[in-house]
């Protein structure tokens, strides 16, 4: 059956139209951020299951906060992949205005608390190590948050390395990476072995350097997903735009009063 000459210019023009749409790229990085949503809301219910099982406190306040930002951001961007999918311009005015609020809220927290946030939980995680001096007196559970981070970070001691540790010296501070190490000649520390290897460095500038490094990471992806969410939304916006330009072309294009050129 052999198409009118008006219908196949109408073919032609509506397969052009679907060529120059956001739709799909829209998809994708909606796509891409639901994966990101919830492999970090498997990581918040992994977290907490592990601080309710060990009996640690928490704030519920933030345990909350992150399930709901989490959660919401995944509902927002399947409202959006319904809105591109289905044409519906509701759901992407919606999602723009959800992601709207998100982006410039994190954002401008981040911006605004990072470096007061940053100074006060590195001088408290500090501060909370020097009250566990002197070494030699402090108290099992103290020292045994100390072993482990020995034992993570390949040092021993807090600030004088091995001598924090008077006479007795823990088995978490024994090395064996050459270029690590010092070894001990009896004479150095009363009681310890004699040539026993022990770890050159000192934690606390160790610990406090990481902790510094895993903040700014952890500000930085937060600043990161505000500014992702800031891509989303203007491509939210443009594909309503694309959407109503469409669907305002295809009611004049069935109307018989399309003119070559006015799109």
């Amino acid at each position: 059956m052999l198409q009118r000459p008006g219908d196949m210019q109408r073919s032609a023009v509506v397969v052009v139209a679907d060529k120059t749409t956001l739709k799909r790229p829209f998809i994708f990085a909606n796509a891409v951020h639901m994966a990101l949503c919830f492999f970090m809301l498997t990581m918040t219910v992994a977290w907490h299951r592990d601080l309710v099982q060990t009996g640690k406190l928490v704030s519920s306040v933030s345990v909350v906060l992150m399930y709901v930002i989490e959660i919401g951001c995944l509902l927002l961007s399947v409202l959006g992949v319904i809105g591109a999918c289905k044409g519906k311009r509701w759901c992407l005015i919606l999602y723009s205005t959800g992601m709207a609020a998100a982006s410039q809220t994190i954002i401008v927290r981040t911006a605004l608390s990072y470096q007061d946030l940053y100074e006060k939980r590195v001088v408290r995680e500090e501060n909370k190590l020097l009250s566990m001096m002197p070494l030699t007196a402090t108290n099992k559970a103290n020292r045994t948050l100390l072993y482990s981070i020995q034992e993570e970070f390949e040092c021993c001691g807090l600030i004088e390395g091995y001598k924090d540790w008077g006479s007795f010296i823990p088995a978490s501070c024994n090395c064996q990476y050459p270029g690590k190490c010092i070894r001990l000649r009896g004479s150095a520390t009363l009681g310890a072995p004699k040539n026993q290897y022990v770890y050159q460095e000192p934690c606390l500038p160790i610990y406090v350097s990481e902790l510094k490094l895993a903040f700014s990471l952890t500000m930085a992806i937060q600043f990161g997903s505000g500014v992702f969410w800031m891509v989303l939304l203007v491509m939210s916006i443009k594909l309503m735009g694309q959407i109503k330009r469409k669907q305002e072309f295809m009611a004049l294009l069935y109307s018989n009063r399309y003119v070559p050129g006015a799109f």
